[in-house]
C-alpha cells in the first residue's frame, strides 16, 4: 500500500492585517469617544453647559495641544478615525466594484496616510 502525504503550501502573506488593525482600533475609538466628542464640542462648549467658562479658551486649548502626551492622544484619535473611514470606504467601493483594487486602495488608504501625515505635521508645528 502506497502512503501519500499531503503537503500544503504556506499561506500567502498579505498586509491586510495591518489595515484591519487600524480599522478595528479606529472603530473602537470612534464608538467609545466619538459620541462624547460630538456632545462636548458640538453642544456643551458652544453653549457653555457644564464646563468651566474658560474651558475652550485659545490659551487652554493651545496648552493642551502643546503637551507631548496630548499630541499623541490627538494624533491617535485623528489618524485612527481616518483609517477607520478609509477601510469602510474601501470595502464599500470594493463591493460596488467601482474600479481596480489597486486604485481603490490608493484612493482610500493613500488619502488616510496623507491626512495622518498632515495631522502629525500640524501637531508638531504647534510646538511644545
Amino acid at each position: 500500500m502506497k502512503q501519500t502525504t499531503l503537503v500544503r503550501p504556506a499561506p500567502k502573506r498579505t498586509n491586510a492585517p495591518v489595515f484591519w488593525l487600524l480599522f478595528g482600533a479606529g472603530g473602537m475609538l470612534s464608538a467609545l469617544f466619538g459620541p462624547a466628542l460630538i456632545v462636548i464640542t458640538g453642544f456643551m462648549m458652544p453653549r457653555g453647559w457644564g464646563l468651566p467658562a474658560n474651558f475652550a479658551d485659545y490659551d487652554h486649548v493651545l496648552a493642551f495641544a502643546q503637551n507631548p502626551f496630548a499630541k499623541l492622544v490627538l494624533l491617535a484619535v485623528i489618524a485612527l478615525f481616518f483609517w477607520h473611514g478609509a477601510e469602510r470606504i474601501f470595502l464599500t467601493l470594493k463591493d460596488m466594484r467601482a474600479g481596480p483594487l489597486s486604485i481603490l486602495r490608493l484612493m482610500t488608504y493613500g488619502v488616510a496616510a496623507v491626512l495622518t501625515l498632515a495631522a502629525a505635521v500640524v501637531l508638531l508645528g504647534i510646538g511644545f
